[in-house]
Formats: structure tokens, C-alpha cells, sequence
């Protein structure tokens, strides 16, 4: 992931989806060579000249003060994630080439893990910034047993959305995941350029997906901080769940993520349900536990078989 580039076509990118209109200037009618903004448009709006914004979008942003960014920002209607993303690239622009970065941590330290296993009645779980799942507990494992049922480790969400078929009758809006998904590695792409692993990860969605080729084309960034999932897990059915994600201080790249269901809805309950099913699957799965798993959710209606609830 070469910077010069991403800047290049992040910039362009920005600049072709913002009409005249939008950024209050005259249409001047008649057919526009170029979809959104021209460059001197973009120029006059962000207050420098024609020349030095060219040479910015040509991917040189070496030497361009945080006011001059800012005004940048402002002209192409930046958002939040964008306005971080191209800061993001600025920094990388103006450092000097430094030795690739160590790559995103691959497993959590003991007393994160306990914080994990203290939370009983959601699921947690703890990821880096590639998207491997590197810790959960064990409302989490059951959460994502269609993840995991992928025996290749650490699981990665990124791999799933878009290499296995099961993660499009897991994500109800398995459209918004991807876009979401996508857009996150994206943004991480901006901070580490250089990161060996992401990179590779990257490579191999763009080779084994023309549906993850075309999104990250886009060059979309996002945050995913909280939010709302639509989950349909193959035991105890549809899930509508709140979402909470909060970085590590103390382990950079690792975030922590729970998921909740409103107290009182059917989601709630099927959370509760959840929890019981994981109870009877890790109970199954001790040395002397049970040789054969119930086949139906326990308390509950007959559901898939617990022993291949990707059935």
C-alpha cells in the first residue's frame, strides 16, 4: 500500500462526489468534463492555489500545516473518519520511511481475559486491528459459532464476511457489514501502510473477492465505535443488538467489543437462551461431559442441531 497513492485516490475520490451545488457554487450549466469538483474549484474553496492543490492530489502532502488539512476537510465535506483518515495520511506523507511496524498484537494478556470471563450475560470479545478475534468468552464463542467453525486461527471477521458463504445468513445486513468491514480496514490501511499482515490480509480479500475489490476501491472510511447488528444465529434465531467498542490503552491495536440486547425484548431473551445453549455446548465438551449434544436449544423450541448449527 504505497501512501503517495492512497492519497491520491482518497483526494479524488472526496473531490468527485461533491456536486457545485453542494459545495454552494454556480452549476454554470452545460456538461462538466468531470464528476463532482474540479481541482481549482476544490482549490479556491480550501484557500490555497490551483498549483498546490494539484501537487497534494497527486499524492504529496509532505510540508501541509494542520490549517491548510482543515481547510482541506472543510472543502471536500469531510466527515470524521475521513477528516482522521487524511490527517492520518499527512503524517505518513511528512515521515521519514521508517522500518515496517510490528504487527498488530496476537494474543491479550491474562487479566484482559478475566475481564472477558467476568462478563456473564453478554457477549464479549476482544479483536486487533485486522480484525482477528484474539480472546472472547463464552457467550461470545457461541455468538460467533459460524465464524468459528472455520478451523483456521485466529478467526478473522474480515475473512468471514467476505470468504464464507454462512456470513450472509448470519449478518441480517450483511451488505452494511461488508461496507463496514471494508471501510475500517481502510482506515487502518491509512495509519499502518507498512503493516506486513495487514497488507497480506488485504491481498488476499482483493484476490479471492471481486466483492471486497470493488468496496475497497471506494476508499471509504469509517469509525466503529457503537452501534446497532441484526445477527440471526443458527440455534437461537434473530438477534437485534447494541454494540460498544472500546480501544485497550495499555495494548495499542487491541479493541474490546460487548454486545447487549434492550432489556425486555425478544432479543434479550435470546440471549438468555444463549447463554444456557453455551453452558450445555461447553459442558459437552469437557473430558467426561456428555457424549452427545440435546438437539435443540435448552428451554427451548427444537432448533438446528447443536452438534452442526451450521445445518
Amino acid at each position: 500500500m504505497d501512501p503517495q497513492t492512497e492519497i491520491r485516490e482518497f483526494l479524488s475520490s472526496r473531490r468527485a462526489r461533491i456536486t457545485p451545488e453542494q459545495a454552494g457554487l454556480p452549476a454554470y450549466g452545460g456538461n462538466r468534463r468531470v464528476k463532482g469538483l474540479r481541482r481549482e474549484e476544490v482549490a479556491m474553496l480550501a484557500g490555497v492555489s490551483v498549483d498546490y492543490y494539484v501537487r497534494m492530489e497527486r499524492g504529496t502532502l509532505a510540508g501541509a500545516s494542520d490549517s491548510v488539512l482543515e481547510s482541506l476537510a472543510r472543502a471536500l465535506q469531510l466527515y470524521e473518519a475521513e477528516h482522521d483518515h487524511l490527517f492520518d495520511l499527512a503524517r505518513k506523507s511528512n515521515a521519514s520511511p521508517a522500518p515496517r511496524r510490528r504487527s498488530a498484537p496476537q494474543q491479550v494478556r491474562p487479566s484482559v481475559q478475566q475481564v472477558l470471563d467476568a462478563i456473564t450475560d453478554a457477549p464479549a470479545w476482544v479483536r486487533n486491528d485486522r480484525h482477528d478475534m484474539l480472546a472472547a468468552n463464552r457467550m461470545a464463542r457461541a455468538l460467533y459459532t459460524p465464524m468459528l467453525a472455520d478451523p483456521r486461527r485466529p478467526a478473522n471477521s474480515a475473512r468471514f464476511i467476505y470468504l464464507d458463504p454462512a456470513s450472509k445468513e448470519f449478518f441480517q445486513d450483511w451488505e452494511r457489514a461488508a461496507d463496514d468491514i471494508a471501510a475500517m480496514l481502510r482506515s487502518e490501511a491509512g495509519k499502518h501502510p507498512y503493516d506486513k499482515a495487514l497488507t497480506e490480509l488485504i491481498g488476499e480479500l482483493s484476490t479471492r473477492s471481486e466483492t471486497f475489490r470493488q468496496r475497497w476501491a471506494a476508499h471509504n472510511v469509517r469509525f466503529h465505535r457503537t452501534g446497532f447488528k441484526k445477527l440471526h444465529h443458527p440455534v437461537v434465531g434473530d438477534l437485534d443488538l447494541n454494540f460498544e467498542a472500546m480501544e485497550l490503552p495499555s495494548d495499542p491495536g487491541l479493541t474490546i467489543l460487548v454486545y447487549t440486547a434492550a432489556p425486555g425484548t425478544p432479543s434479550a431473551d435470546a440471549l438468555k437462551l444463549l447463554a444456557s445453549w453455551a453452558a450445555t455446548q461447553e459442558e459437552v465438551s469437557r473430558p467426561g461431559g456428555k457424549t452427545k449434544a440435546p438437539t435443540s436449544a435448552p428451554h427451548g423450541p427444537a432448533a438446528h442441531d447443536v452438534d452442526n448449527p451450521g445445518a
